[in-house]
């Protein structure tokens, strides 16, 4: 399953959102046709709910497919979709089937919350391959999904008598401890005629290592004309971090036919994980060779905002083992495989960014990039725009940073909220952010302005309330998050 992110924007306090939503596809052969299946999963949090009664709200969008080749448009879907009746906003889903030619497309997605026409989103894929032939062993693109479950019901959700649930943005949060696969096979019995060997492969995506095998699986089918192969695979106890799933086809002489692959995150936070690592390259005559303890573990720690999950389990074993050559070893890996035709030069620049950022944000309590403030800007970069308030009333200082543009979970929009509660001198902490993956906080602002009277909060119940009054006192943190 392919899968494509449209950016998001969380907003508190004043109600302004932007459209967040998961669109991913998949392709299949069939009987009278090929086609690709759409798979649409909407925010509910982030379309505006229209009241239908004292009671219940719905949300209404108009949702877009257009599919190109060259600049011809060879298939254009517009139509509206209703969310389920509810007293409060929900996430809810939308899957279309399209029949295509074998070919090259581009697709184009708009969506609009009809509620709000100004709230919308596009998106463009600008690749989308169809390729089935009658006679040759193919497989379709792999679907992962949260359940699967027989039925007998008509839903456009139901499919080879099982209704399927797939897995939005590709990912599994610590309440999914399964992931379920689904792939087809098709023409293995002309193709092949003899029993074939599937064989899957869940392997970690490491920038300080080599993808790395953590679950390999094999199973034998009978030949079949379409083989709807269905597979549960236990993930509790895969840690936090990006993975890819892989899934091959040998025919009997072990030979490799066709593969898939797809890519997806898994959230696990409190699995601890095993140390391990591979030590398998020369790193004499490099940059590193030289380095003391001191230096490398100044430059590894230097190195944690460019990591995640279980690359930072193993940072942290590292500097902790003291152990030189595992120091020089993983310190190399990472700029070897970061620009590999002259690590060294990589390793400079950013060295020389870290270092500005450790005595910019330093704090007392280790180096400046350790702070909230200094991770952030060595992770994300510099913010487009930033606001530093330290005389607001009620208000220990804070600061918001405003990145415009936000690739790393394509984003726009985004907010960061920094405050200093204890006073001390360069002691800010993330206390919010809108960034996907990061501190969300949706009482940020009764937190912020813990030392405000009840009556600045927004509602009667304090615990409740989900911002704050500006006042009398010019307290402008919401205005500044929402509005700058």
């Amino acid at each position: 399953m392919r899968l494509i992110l449209l950016p998001i924007l969380l907003i508190f306090t004043i109600q302004s959102f932007a459209l967040d939503a998961s669109v991913s596809y998949a392709t299949f052969k069939g009987k009278e046709a090929n086609y690709i299946e759409m798979y649409l999963y909407l925010v509910g949090s982030t379309l505006e709910f229209k009241a239908l009664d004292s009671l219940n709200r719905q949300a209404n969008i108009e949702v877009t497919f257009i599919f190109k080749q060259g600049e011809e448009i060879v298939k254009f879907d517009k139509y509206s979709l209703l969310s389920p009746i509810s007293k409060s906003k929900v996430d809810f889903i939308d899957l279309k089937r399209y029949p295509l030619e074998n070919g090259q497309y581009s697709l184009e997605v708009n969506i609009v919350d009809l509620n709000n026409v100004e709230n919308t989103k596009s998106l463009n894929t600008p690749k989308i391959v169809i390729d089935y032939s009658d006679d040759k062993l193919y497989m379709s693109d792999i679907q992962l999904l949260s359940a699967c479950d027989p039925s007998t019901e008509e839903s456009p959700f139901v499919k080879n008598g099982l209704k399927m649930e797939t897995v939005p943005f590709n990912f599994y949060n610590k309440n999914l401890s399964k992931l379920i696969f689904c792939t087809e096979i098709y023409n293995s019995d002309t193709a092949l005629g003899n029993d074939y060997m599937i064989s899957y492969f869940v392997q970690l995506v490491s920038n300080l290592q080599k993808d790395k095998d953590v679950i390999i699986g094999h199973k034998r089918r009978t030949p079949s004309e379409k083989d709807v192969f269905i597979l549960p695979v236990d993930i509790s106890k895969l840690g936090s971090g990006n993975y890819k799933l892989k899934v091959e086809i040998r025919n009997r002489e072990k030979e490799l036919i066709t593969s898939k692959a797809v890519m997806f995150q898994r959230s696990n936070p409190y699995l601890q994980e095993d140390f391990s690592m591979e030590e398998d390259f020369d790193i004499s005559s490099t940059f590193v060779e030289e380095m003391d303890q001191e230096s490398l573990r100044y430059a590894l720690k230097a190195l944690a905002p460019k990591l995640g999950g279980a690359d930072n389990e193993i940072l942290n074993m590292v500097i902790k083992s003291k152990d030189l050559k595992k120091m020089k070893s993983q310190l190399f890996a990472y700029w070897a495989n970061k620009a590999p035709i002259n690590p060294k030069i990589a390793f400079d620049k950013y060295m020389e960014v870290a270092k500005a950022v450790d005595i910019k944000f330093k704090s007392g309590f280790g180096y400046g990039f350790e702070t909230d403030r200094g991770f952030t800007f060595l992770k994300y970069g510099k913010p487009t725009n930033l606001i530093t308030v330290v005389d607001e009333v009620d208000a220990p200082p804070y600061e918001i940073w405003f990145y415009d543009d936000f690739p790393f979970t394509g984003q726009s929009n985004v907010r960061f909220l920094f405050y200093n509660p204890s006073l001390a001198a360069g002691q800010f902490i993330l206390l919010h952010s809108t960034a996907r993956g990061e501190v969300s906080n949706p009482i940020w602002a009764q937190t912020l302005y813990n030392d405000a009277r009840e009556d600045a909060i927004q509602g009667k119940d304090y615990l409740n309330g989900n911002g704050i009054t500006d006042g009398l006192s010019n307290r402008n943190a919401a205005r500044y998050f929402n509005d700058f």
